[in-house]
């Protein structure tokens, strides 16, 4: 798989693997830790990590002027790892949340998480560079061989990021088990068990205590018992339980720390492997006449401006995408049958998805390109575009057909009626399937097609302005859990439905510019 590549792709995927684990482990959880930790409201719980994700993307640009500004990539990277390693330690310390400390101690975590969105900012965007730099490298050692050589060369870059999006999610993949297992371990080793809805019943009850209301009550009664509890002390119970159901998420945040440390320890053992982009080569500006360097400065703005059009896509397309950790993960809480596996597990869908389906679309794109029928990077994205919203058409149709109503109007039913309407876990592995095929159409082509247009000495600022895309729409997450929580949900999927369809119709009309941009 990599004897084709340049040298120093594996080690850069092995070490994006290790630090993507880590962070998968806590972004699996994020906001039903926050509402079971806290006992804040969807709503409130999906703006942080609206914000936090959001500002991962935003510091990645950040981080990509640090680097470009400095020329030093590698430092800047392992700084990254480092600060990530010390926001998960904040984390990975269990303490009770209460009306007494909350007022310290959810400003303590929204910092562990400001630390965690600035150090993958310092890491996530320059080590993209970097993959990009060695494909620079690569078709310029090609380019002296022959024009046949160089074209092969440059087939190499969009697969070689596919490549390097799998290792991404090899790490996805295993770390959504991580926190639900030690969740339900050590639930048990406390005689107790894991259930989705007791959280918010629990801080239901001390918020309110004899003044929640009488279905409430019943439903805390009858959970209780589910558990392996004692309802005969409500009160000491919820607390009880809200402290180990959390403890046991926040013995999940010393794997992370572990995985960033590994990172760092692949990364620095193999710096060396690495070139360092946007280095300028020791060319004179006097050389060129005045003529160059008009059609150069033209060639650069055409060049940023191809790049801003695939970034206004990309924004609508991360909203659509990272539901995944806001209104999809409630879905799974709320409306799917959890008995057999806890809501969070059902991120893992994604990244095998991404694992299995990869080595078939690069089979297909490599088979193409030998045939002559080569898709290019801009294509590609609008089919993309297209199958994401396919994804939300099924929810819509599904959701519609079951006449769902609100996600606040089905928590209040009856537990036994609510049970009896929940969706098997077959809703979202199609959802999930559509939305991975997507994916693979969508991000590692547009990490390629950033290292296609991007300027020689601006490599980190641009794969920056990537990642700052990917901000914009991740800030737009909060309003995913407001809709769900609000309307029908088969109105909330129609609405990323209709997104994803004008995107993609939007995309197509700029193919052409966008193709020749990129030749």
């Amino acid at each position: 798989m990599f004897n084709s590549h340049p040298k120093g792709l594996l080690h850069a995927a092995l070490s994006n693997m290790g630090e993507r684990f880590g962070y998968y482990i806590m972004n699996a959880v994020l906001v039903l830790f926050l509402c079971s930790k806290f006992g804040l409201s969807d709503e409130t719980s999906g703006i942080i990590y609206s914000c936090f994700y959001a500002g991962i993307y935003v510091l990645s640009l950040v981080g990509g002027i640090i680097a470009d500004r400095s020329q030093n990539y590698k430092g800047t990277i392992m700084t990254g790892l480092i600060v990530m390693a010390l926001g998960y330690v904040i984390l990975s310390v269990p303490i009770l949340a209460t009306s007494n400390n909350i007022s310290w101690l959810l400003p303590l975590t929204c910092l562990a998480l400001f630390l965690i969105a600035f150090g993958n900012g310092l890491f996530k965007g320059n080590l993209q560079a970097i993959v990009g730099q060695m494909y620079d490298n690569f078709e310029a050692e090609a380019a002296k061989k022959g024009e046949e050589a160089l074209r092969k060369a440059k087939g190499k870059r969009d697969s070689g990021f596919q490549i390097f999006y799998v290792f991404i999610n090899i790490g996805g993949l295993i770390a959504p088990f991580v926190a639900p297992l030690l969740r339900g371990w050590w639930l048990k080793a406390n005689g107790l068990e894991y259930n989705a809805s007791l959280p918010a019943l629990c801080h239901k009850y001390i918020n309110e205590g004899a003044s929640i209301s009488a279905d409430a009550l019943q439903n805390l009664n009858e959970l209780v018992t589910k558990v392996g509890g004692n309802a005969s002390d409500l009160s000491a119970f919820c607390s009880q339980y809200l402290d180990i159901f959390n403890t046991g998420i926040h013995f999940s945040f010393i794997a992370s720390v572990v995985a960033m440390l590994i990172s760092l320890l692949i990364f620095v053992f193999s710096r060396k492997k690495f070139p360092t982009p946007g280095k300028k080569e020791a060319v004179v500006s006097e050389n060129y006449t005045e003529e160059e360097k008009k059609a150069m400065a033209t060639e650069i703005k055409q060049r940023m401006y191809a790049l801003f059009a695939v970034l206004g896509i990309a924004v609508f397309f991360w909203w659509s995408f990272h539901q995944n950790g806001t209104s999809m993960s409630l879905f799974a809480r709320d409306f799917v049958n959890t008995s057999i596996f806890p809501p969070e597990i059902w991120q893992a869908v994604n990244p095998f998805f991404v694992i299995v389906l990869t080595p078939i679309i690069m089979l297909i794109f490599t088979s193409l390109e030998r045939s002559g029928r080569a898709i290019s990077t801009p294509r590609k994205i609008a089919y993309g575009m297209g199958i994401a919203g396919i994804a939300y058409l099924f929810m819509t149709a599904f959701c519609y057909m079951q006449s769902y109503p609100s996600a606040e109007a089905f928590t209040a039913l009856d537990t036994n009626v609510a049970a009896g309407m929940k969706s098997g876990a077959w809703v979202l592995i199609i959802y999930y399937f559509f939305m991975t095929v997507a994916e693979l159409f969508i991000s590692p082509l547009g990490l390629s097609f950033v290292s296609k247009v991007a300027p020689k000495n601006l490599q980190g600022l641009c794969q920056g302005l990537w990642l700052g895309a990917t901000a914009v729409g991740n800030g737009l997450l909060w309003i995913g859990p407001l809709m769900y929580n609000q309307w029908p949900i088969w109105i909330c999927w129609a609405v990323f439905f209709a997104v994803c369809i004008i995107s993609m119709g939007i995309m197509y009309g700029m193919v052409s510019w966008l193709e020749r941009v990129t030749k």
